[in-house]
């Protein structure tokens, strides 16, 4: 699969798109760490390898600024994660993530898109809106947090992306 070229904005490395490897895995768990009080496992991005998910990053030869994992099947998608490292949020790279994989899912016959996002992540909550989903939902305590367990907002969009 062809690696799509993004410049980073205000520095002068080159990121790509590209499928997950195996061997991203303990950067990607890095990343993870970073950002989530609560990360994925290594063990969870192994079993979303091995089901066959989308798994993306964006990446140059150093270093994995973003990734995200999505399941696909019978007409729509379900976007699992999609996390971008501290250093390098509010750039775009959490867009250009979710776009390619909604574009992604799009080209594999997905008509719809879900997401489940913490209610405390308002920098997400935002991003998704502004990317077209809307809330459809609510699932209480679905999130382990610091203070007991934290609801979730459950997204919806419609594909292809405009």
């Amino acid at each position: 699969m062809p690696s799509v070229m993004l410049m980073e904005a205000n520095k002068s490395a080159q990121f790509f798109a590209r499928n997950m490897r195996s061997s991203d895995l303990d950067l990607v768990v890095q990343n993870e760490a970073a950002a989530y009080d609560h990360p994925w496992s290594k063990r969870i991005f192994i079993d979303c390898l091995r089901a066959g998910y989308q798994c993306w990053v964006l990446a140059n030869k150093k270093l994995i600024v973003a990734h995200g994992v999505m399941s696909v099947a019978i007409g729509e998608c379900h976007l699992l994660t999609l996390c971008v490292h501290p250093e390098y949020q509010r750039q775009g790279y959490g867009r250009k993530m979710c776009t390619l994989l909604l574009e992604r899912a799009y080209k594999m016959d997905a008509h719809q898109c879900f997401l489940e996002a913490r209610v405390s992540n308002a920098s997400a909550l935002a991003l998704y809106r502004t990317l077209g989903f809307v809330q459809i939902g609510e699932r209480k305590n679905y999130y382990p947090g610091n203070d007991g367990r934290e609801d979730a907002i459950i997204m919806s969009r419609n594909l292809p992306m405009p």
